[in-house]
């Protein structure tokens, strides 16, 4: 039987000996000194107390000492938590709650403290003794490994639990399940270009990817795009579709040299195929669209040889079903229905939700769309009310919950809607009070300081009324229309 993730990790790592593996401020690390880096935050978090089932709390951006500090924690069976930039205090706190310490580098924001827990600085854990030993891998297959944490739109973050014994069946770590696209993809990776934070679902699992491949991890700083593309000469990256839009602009209007490019795996939100068309005319064909989501990992891809706008043929197990639950002919649009090998187990601690989403070894992902006849995946629209922003989902219920509790709002509703710099931004058009004249300014502030920045109205349009549905429910279409 294959060990426990991240078992693997350490393999690939003893592997790549000499090999860089990292590139990081102007340093190269090799496999055997992240390897080395490793087992000195495994040796001081167990000094610590962690162990398998502990909860571990990381406040981290992207560096070869925080790579190890994740993995660290993973030989020792802990449930790992990563905390993006960007929440809110009471977002932050409700994460680190259950967390038995919480490792920081200062870029994961302020406040990582919690009552009675530790705060381990990265640079403590990295200075501890190095025995030269492997670590024994403590995992254990049932135990969560890892917190995927949801936007928070709904307040708190919701989290998807994921199992060792999933992480281990994943794809990521084992070329010989690669399926063909990813396969096209990782021959790409020779200098695979990471920034932001390994809180990133996306940034972590084509991090391993990258290893996997045999590429090295550079990390950059922002602004990303061009520039740091070819300052790192790197021949991959990660990019959202309103960046991937911006960089498009950007080399129309004053193109760098970007001849070393050879992939951008475009993640988060659906590219148009005018988009998709736009990108190859002016970048060449580099564009990796791929689909998937918190709940389960990579669904589909689509390489730069896939139909502009389609998702590639899924490697998972895929249903598209009508509303009473059975499956449809191909052509025909239903809800897509999904099984990966790295599926979460369910949400932490939120037993109805799970039992909505999570069913028979199925995830529902409230995503419409359809199979063609060459089993390719389009997606068409979204069963779930909800905007997606810098590629991460966020609900509308709640946003017009907080907009309608503002003494000038009588009632609230909100849409999605383009936007070159995030992908969608939220558009709010709310009924007013009684001799009230709501300001945009004030809405915002509300929204920000409860759910977040990203969930903050854009825009906003006063109505004397909305429109409503033949059912009697509000018509987003018609208020987005402007009807």
């Amino acid at each position: 039987m294959a060990e426990q993730f991240p078992g693997g990790v350490l393999d690939l790592l003893d592997a790549a000996g000499d090999r860089p593996v990292f590139e990081h401020a102007g340093r190269t690390v090799s496999g055997a000194g992240l390897l080395a880096r490793i087992r000195r935050a495994a040796g001081a978090l167990r000094k610590q107390g962690v162990g398998p089932g502990d909860g571990v709390a990381m406040l981290l951006g992207v560096s070869p000492d925080a790579f190890a500090a994740v993995i660290a924690a993973h030989v020792l069976g802990a449930r790992v938590t990563g905390v993006r930039p960007g929440l809110t205090g009471r977002q932050r706190d409700h994460l680190l709650a259950e967390a038995t310490c919480t490792v920081t580098d200062g870029a994961g924001g302020p406040g990582a403290g919690t009552a009675g827990r530790p705060v381990l600085p990265l640079g403590r854990l990295l200075s501890a003794a190095d025995d030269g030993v492997r670590p024994r891998v403590m995992a254990r297959p049932g135990d969560i490994a890892r917190l995927l944490h949801t936007s928070g739109s709904t307040g708190v973050p919701k989290a998807c639990a994921q199992t060792y014994a999933a992480m281990t069946a994943a794809w990521t770590l084992r070329p010989d399940h690669w399926p063909p696209a990813v396969r096209a993809l990782a021959a790409r990776l020779d200098r695979f270009l990471v920034f932001g934070t390994l809180a990133s679902q996306v940034v972590m699992e084509y991090g391993l990817l990258a290893l996997a491949a045999g590429g090295t991890l550079v990390t950059a700083a922002p602004p990303l795009f061009p520039d740091a593309l070819v300052r790192h000469r790197a021949t991959a990256s990660v990019i959202t579709v309103a960046r991937l839009t911006q960089l498009v602009a950007q080399q129309r209007a004053s193109p760098a040299d970007l001849g070393g490019l050879r992939a951008l795996m475009v993640s988060g939100s659906p590219l148009t195929p005018g988009r998709a068309r736009e990108a190859a005319e002016v970048l060449g064909p580099v564009v990796f669209h791929g689909y998937g989501q918190t709940e389960t990992g990579m669904i589909s891809m689509a390489t730069p040889e896939d139909p502009p706008g389609s998702l590639g043929v899924p490697p998972v197990g895929l249903e598209v079903r009508d509303p009473s639950g059975r499956p449809v002919p191909p052509g025909t649009d239903g809800e897509l229905f999904v099984r990966t090998p790295s599926q979460s187990a369910g949400y932490w601690r939120e037993p109805a939700l799970t039992a909505e989403v999570f069913a028979d070894g199925w995830v529902r992902t409230r995503d419409l769309g359809h199979l063609d006849a060459q089993s390719r995946l389009w997606l068409t629209g979204r069963t779930r009310d909800v905007i997606i922003v810098d590629a991460q989902v966020y609900y509308a219920g709640p946003v017009e919950r907080l907009l309608a509790t503002h003494p000038d709002v009588a009632e609230a509703h909100v849409v999605a809607v383009p936007d070159d710099r995030t992908g969608e931004a939220v558009h709010a058009f709310v009924v007013p009070a009684a001799g009230r004249i709501p300001d945009l300014g004030e809405l915002r502030a509300l929204v920000a300081a409860e759910l977040g920045e990203a969930c903050a109205p854009t825009r906003l349009t006063p109505v004397a009324q909305v429109p409503l549905t033949p059912a009697g429910k509000p018509d987003k279409r018609r208020l987005a229309a402007g009807g």
